[in-house]
């Protein structure tokens, strides 16, 4: 399938303010559907029927400020299309659209990087809005680092770039995304001290958004974001413990080895007790 645009008249005038939607979905109406209600909102929608091909679109340099991404797909899954864009540093927004609404699927696309995950029965304002909350943070973000702070934030063992949004632990490079990246920053700029999910969590989606199952289900959201930080740390040190969890509050960064409070392993079975 060609990466055509899709575009309409009303939409055409403004073409180069526009954001660009990479949308990759194997169901032919759907595809057609969506794209078209989302170039009626005023977005650029470049649209693919496999993963394959919108990767090398992504590979190329072209660009995109969001994708919205299938996860059953012949051949590549959008799972695997997500872990190849981090792979190679492809730090885009990726929301999935889906049939699959259990929890386990919601906590994978999280852990694998994707900002959001939607299911398709859900209405089109629900998806602008989650769509607008994510874009508007990741500008947030960006415009952040290239304020009048200090370009570079220390603390202990670790070292946060601001201005290149880069973090390093014992001189090694971490590979975070620029959301976990925010994170990160949000835990180590108060260390020792508790954030709570809810702070995560809007930094992350905006405030007042709301996901999940139950009242407090954006704390599975908040989990696997943490999740995957600890993992990209302690791939560089296996002792890494600098993260800590509140059980049904939140995280603290330990400024000293050991100060950030419960294990992971301690964290676990209390949060699974919740």
């Amino acid at each position: 399938m060609t990466n055509a645009v899709l575009t309409t008249p009303v939409a055409a005038a403004n073409a180069s303010a526009r954001l660009r939607v990479l949308l990759v979905d194997d169901d032919d109406l759907f595809r057609e559907s969506l794209g078209l209600n989302l170039a009626d909102e005023g977005y650029d929608v470049v649209p693919f029927d496999r993963g394959e091909p919108a990767l090398a679109y992504l590979l190329e340099d072209k660009r995109a400020d969001i994708v919205l991404l299938d996860w059953r797909m012949p051949k590549m899954d959008g799972l695997e299309v997500l872990r190849r864009m981090r792979a190679q540093g492809i730090d885009t927004p990726v929301i999935f659209l889906t049939h699959l609404s259990e929890q386990i699927y919601e906590e994978a696309a999280l852990s694998g990087g994707a900002m959001d995950f939607v299911e398709k029965s859900r209405s089109l304002p629900i998806l602008l809005k989650r769509m607008q909350l994510i874009l508007a943070g990741t500008k947030t973000a960006v415009e952040d680092t290239r304020s009048d702070a200090p370009d570079v934030y220390r603390l202990g063992a670790l070292e946060l770039r601001l201005d290149t949004s880069r973090a390093y632990w014992k001189g090694q490079r971490i590979d975070l995304t620029l959301t976990e990246f925010n994170i990160v920053r949000l835990m180590a700029g108060q260390p020792e001290e508790d954030v709570s999910y809810r702070e995560i969590y809007d930094l992350v989606h905006g405030k007042g958004f709301v996901a999940g199952y139950g009242p407090s289900g954006y704390r599975a959201n908040v989990r696997a974001f943490i999740k995957r930080i600890r993992q990209k740390f302690r791939s560089a040190d296996g002792d890494f413990d600098a993260i800590g969890n509140y059980p049904g509050f939140g995280y603290r960064w330990g400024a000293t080895p050991g100060a950030a409070g419960r294990t992971d392993e301690e964290s676990a079975l209390e949060e699974a007790a919740e």
